[in-house]
């Protein structure tokens, strides 16, 4: 069965050419939805995935109507390809998994993918290697103990609120509360 799927960004914009279109190519049944390609969760699209079954052929009028971008394109053919649903585009002929050109395509852009995905760890990893070789560690600097000592002290103290010791001390709130919670870990502790 021949499954549509239809899409625009906005509430003012109007469906009907891309339904005529998934109609002529002879969509039996169509999901349409009115929702930005930028959000994450878009029901109609998922209600689709979840209803087709294997043998199913999903259409859509432009990837750019179902993908919001190349890892998303090829999440969604995995998920189909694991369902045996195929899909094509009608504007991007190559996007066709019902032809082996179609899927050999598809595999090549997923290698592509993955080799970007490889090269970006392989540079964060270099890159760490060198900060760690001329004495740069990666992440938040370490709290000066004195200050954490002193804001602990102003705290016991209840003269002061938490946001004047955060500004006197130079530390932050969650800071402060993480020290408090570790000395109160270490106090009970020490009673056992």
């Amino acid at each position: 069965m021949k499954l549509g799927y239809a899409r625009v960004s906005t509430r003012d914009q109007c469906l009907n050419r891309q339904l005529d279109i998934l109609k002529d190519y002879g969509c039996e049944k169509i999901w349409q939805e009115k929702i930005s390609g930028q959000e994450k969760l878009r029901p109609e699209l998922e209600n689709l995935l979840k209803y087709a079954r294997q043998g199913d052929i999903i259409v859509v009028n432009s990837i750019s109507r179902l993908a919001r971008s190349l890892r998303d394109l090829l999440s969604i053919v995995d998920q189909l390809k694991e369902a045996k649903v195929d899909l094509v585009s009608l504007q991007e002929q190559w996007l066709d998994t019902t032809t082996a050109q179609g899927q050999l395509l598809l595999t090549i852009f997923g290698g592509l993918s993955e080799f970007e995905r490889n090269l970006i760890s392989e540079r964060t990893r270099d890159g760490l290697k060198s900060a760690r070789a001329r004495g740069r560690v990666g992440g938040r600097p370490k709290v000066n103990d004195e200050k954490i000592e002193r804001a602990l002290m102003l705290y016991d103290l209840k003269a002061l609120g938490v946001m004047d010791i955060c500004r006197m001390t130079g530390i932050s709130k969650t800071t402060l509360y993480k020290y408090l919670k570790i000395r109160k870990f270490e106090s009970q502790n020490r009673r056992k």
